[in-house]
C-alpha cells in the first residue's frame, strides 16, 4: 500500500492533538493492525479505520480513504477511547 497525507491542515490538526506523523506510520505498518470500516458522523463518508499500537505501545485509530489502486490517503487519527481499547485488547489477545 502507498500512504499519502491529506492536505496540510491534517498534519496541523494532528500536531495540535499531540499525535506525531511517525506514530501514524508505525500503526499503519505494524504487523498487528486491525482494519475496521467506519462511518463519519459529520459527513457520512465511509473511511477505513486502522487500530493499532505504536512502537512505544500507544494505541491509535488512524482513518484512511481509498484513492485508487494501492493508494490510500491518511485523513486523521486519534487515541482509542477506553471502550475501544478494551475491544482492541480483546482482539489482540485472540490473535496470540
Amino acid at each position: 500500500m502507498v500512504w499519502k497525507w491529506a492536505p496540510f491542515f491534517v498534519l496541523e490538526w494532528l500536531g495540535a492533538a499531540g499525535i506525531e506523523p511517525h506514530e501514524i506510520m508505525q500503526v499503519l505498518e505494524a504487523e498487528q493492525r486491525w482494519p475496521r470500516p467506519a462511518v463519519s458522523a459529520s459527513n457520512g463518508l465511509r473511511p477505513l479505520t486502522i487500530w493499532g499500537r505504536t512502537r512505544t505501545g500507544r494505541t491509535l485509530v488512524v482513518a484512511v480513504r481509498h484513492l485508487d489502486g494501492r493508494d490510500w490517503e491518511i485523513v486523521g487519527a486519534r487515541a482509542l477511547t477506553s471502550g475501544e481499547l478494551a475491544e482492541f485488547e480483546k482482539w489482540e489477545a485472540g490473535r496470540g
